[in-house]
């Protein structure tokens, strides 16, 4: 009896993660020696080289974006599939990811993952300051990397180009969220990389902070559920977020599929920058 409460607690710990998108500290220290856990740095290298959780590999999100165009949008798929191999990642891996805390760049990568078809991705609540609290290893020295196959799956149904907003942005069950700032949305403190400041006609503001404490992690379900309702962000309407450069876009992302089940996301990858940058773009 007490080892069938024990692999029921098991499985019920696995479908946490997989469903819920964040990990604690306490738990990514149990999860921590299995050999398909991968933890990912999603900071800068200089960051990385610094210190880094034990074991963790380093993927800093402008590194997966085409040299030419557009600064923020994604390589292709077979691109990205190759850096995720090189890092030791398969699709199938558990991955965790992290960064400085500000929730920007690991909800990038959590995105990316999911667009990519990765199977179980999750964000470390608290990042390194969560890790330091339970007395987590860390270290300087690069992990060594075993190299893998990610086999690429990408999900077009999470995925928004330029094209697809102009076509939908207006219809009855489409909401166009902007991320950023007020002042960003209101075109009074723009990006110095947007040549036009202001927003996408339609879009609502709902600030990418809104979901998080004073000390950077998640909120609750149910405290995002009541400011998601309040925004007037609703599951059975489309969603397409967005900010500057969709880097803030990914976790709301990770909000909405994963803590309030939200069935149909999309990320538009272009974002302000090419959005704004296309002079017959309308905006307001």
């Amino acid at each position: 009896m007490k080892r069938f409460i024990g692999i029921l607690t098991i499985l019920l710990l696995t479908v946490q993660f997989v469903f819920a998108g964040i990990i604690t500290a306490k738990e990514l220290a149990k999860l921590s020696k299995d050999g398909n856990v991968v933890i990912v740095s999603a900071r800068q290298t200089s960051d990385y080289s610094k210190k880094h959780i034990k074991d963790a590999v380093n993927i800093y999100h402008k590194d997966l974006y085409k040299t030419e165009g557009i600064s923020s949008m994604l390589k292709s798929a077979d691109e990205i599939a190759k850096i995720f191999g090189e890092k030791g990642i398969t699709e199938n891996s558990k991955i965790v990811i992290y960064d400085n805390g500000s929730n920007k760049a690991s909800g990038r990568l959590y995105w990316i993952f999911d667009y990519m078809g990765a199977e179980d991705v999750n964000i470390l609540d608290g990042h390194l300051k969560g890790w330091g609290k339970v007395r987590g290893k860390v270290t300087p020295k690069a992990t060594e990397i075993t190299p893998a196959t990610f086999n690429a799956n990408p999900n077009a149904e999470v995925y928004a180009d330029m094209a697809y907003v102009k076509a939908h942005k207006d219809e009855a069950n489409v909401i166009l969220v902007d991320v950023r700032s007020k002042d960003e949305f209101d075109g009074i403190d723009e990006d110095e990389n947007i040549t036009r400041k202001g927003h996408i006609p339609g879009a609502i503001n709902f600030e990418y902070n809104n979901i998080l404490n004073d000390d950077d992690t998640i909120k609750t379900k149910e405290e995002i559920t009541e400011i998601v309702k309040n925004a007037g962000i609703t599951s059975d309407k489309e969603i397409i977020l967005y900010c500057a450069s969709s880097v803030r876009a990914g976790i709301v992302y990770m909000a909405l599929t994963s803590i309030l089940d939200f069935t149909n996301v999309k990320v538009y990858d272009g974002a302000s920058y090419e959005w704004n940058a296309d002079s017959s773009n309308p905006i307001e």
